[in-house]
C-alpha cells in the first residue's frame, strides 16, 4: 500500500508526445477540470451484420471481421459524437502462446489495447488533452465525464473514420457471453501481446473471485500554473497512481488466473469497474497489427 508508482503519468506523458510528434492533428482546445457523472447514450439502435473470426494457425491467433459490433449500440452520430459507424477491415494477429519480457511495455497513443471476440478493437486512450496539448502531461481520461464524448452504454464510440471501439467495460458483449459474478469471467477477447482478456471475475487459490484495480487516486490538488488545478477527482488519466497491493491485479490489471481455456492456469488482463478498466500497459510485446497511428 505504500508503495506508490509513477509509472502511468511519466509513460503517458512520453507514449502520448512520441505518437504525435511526428503528425500533423489539431487537438481539441478543453479546460475543464472537474469529473461527471458519465453519461451514456442508451443502446438501441442495430448497426448491422457483424463478421468475425477467430483462428489459431502457425503459432498465431488471427482475428478478422468487419468492425461491426454484435449487439446494440447507442445512436451515432449523437450529440457528443458526430461519426457514423461504418465497417472496418480488421486483420490482426498475436501469439497464440505469449511470453511476458519481465518488463512492461506502456500502451501508446496510436495503438489498440487489444480485440473482442467480436472483431471490436478497445482503444481507450483519448486524444484529449489539457489546452489541446499532447505535450502538457495532461491526458483526459475517456470515462471521467468532463467532456462529452457520446459514448454508448457499451463504453464505446465513433472514431472519424467509423471505427466503433470500446474505452471500458462491453456491455453488451458481457451479456451475450453470459457473463456472471459467481463463476468466472468469459473470455472476452485478446491483448495485442496475446494474453487473454477477461472481465471483472476470475479463479484465485480455487476461488471466484472479483479482480480489483491497484490504481487509486492521488490525494490532494493538481499543481495549476501552466497545468489543471483542482483536487485530483479522475478528470485526467494522471490524477491516479498505482499502488501495489491496492487491489489483487497488478499495474497492468492483470494477474495469474485458471479458466476453461486455460486449465492449468495463465496470465491474463482483466477489465475492472474501476480505472483504469481497460488496462494501460502489457507484459508481453504487443505484435504490429494493433498498431493503427503514427508515431
Amino acid at each position: 500500500m505504500s508503495k506508490i508508482s509513477i509509472f502511468w503519468g511519466t509513460a503517458f506523458a512520453l507514449s502520448a508526445v512520441a505518437a504525435v510528434a511526428t503528425a500533423q492533428h489539431r487537438f481539441r482546445y478543453h479546460d475543464e477540470t472537474t469529473a461527471e457523472p458519465l453519461r451514456l447514450v442508451p443502446a438501441t439502435e442495430n448497426p448491422g451484420t457483424s463478421s468475425a473470426s477467430v483462428k489459431e494457425r502457425s503459432g498465431k491467433i488471427k482475428v478478422t471481421g468487419n468492425g461491426i459490433p454484435d449487439h446494440l449500440v447507442g445512436p451515432f452520430p449523437n450529440q457528443g459524437n458526430p461519426h457514423q459507424i461504418e465497417q472496418q477491415k480488421v486483420r490482426l494477429k498475436l501469439p497464440a502462446k505469449p511470453i511476458a519480457k519481465g518488463a512492461i511495455t506502456p500502451l501508446q497513443m496510436g495503438w489498440n489495447f487489444g480485440v473482442s471476440l467480436n472483431g471490436v478493437v478497445f482503444d481507450p486512450l483519448a486524444a484529449e488533452f489539457w489546452h489541446g496539448d499532447p505535450r502538457s502531461g495532461w491526458s483526459y481520461n475517456a470515462l471521467g465525464g468532463a467532456i462529452s464524448l457520446g459514448l454508448d452504454a457499451n463504453h464505446a464510440h465513433v472514431q472519424p473514420n467509423g471505427k466503433y471501439h470500446y474505452h471500458g467495460v462491453p456491455t453488451g458483449q458481457v451479456e451475450l457471453l453470459g457473463w456472471s459474478p459467481s463463476e468466472h469471467s468469459p473470455l472476452i477477447g485478446y491483448a495485442a501481446d496475446g494474453f487473454p482478456i477477461y472481465a471483472v471475475t476470475g479463479v484465485v487459490g480455487g476461488k471466484v473471485t472479483e479482480m480489483t484495480s491497484s490504481y487509486r487516486l492521488k490525494s490532494g490538488n493538481r499543481p495549476g500554473g501552466n497545468a489543471p488545478d483542482g483536487r485530483h477527482d479522475g478528470t485526467f488519466n494522471e490524477d491516479y497512481a498505482y499502488v501495489q497491493g491496492h487491489g489483487n491485479l497488478d499495474q497492468c490489471n492483470g494477474a495469474f488466473t485458471v479458466s476453461a481455456e486455460y486449465p492449468s492456469g495463465t496470465y491474463a488482463y482483466f477489465l475492472t469497474e474501476d480505472y483504469p478498466v481497460v488496462p494501460r500497459c502489457f507484459v508481453g510485446t504487443p505484435d504490429q497489427s494493433f498498431r493503427f497511428g503514427r508515431r
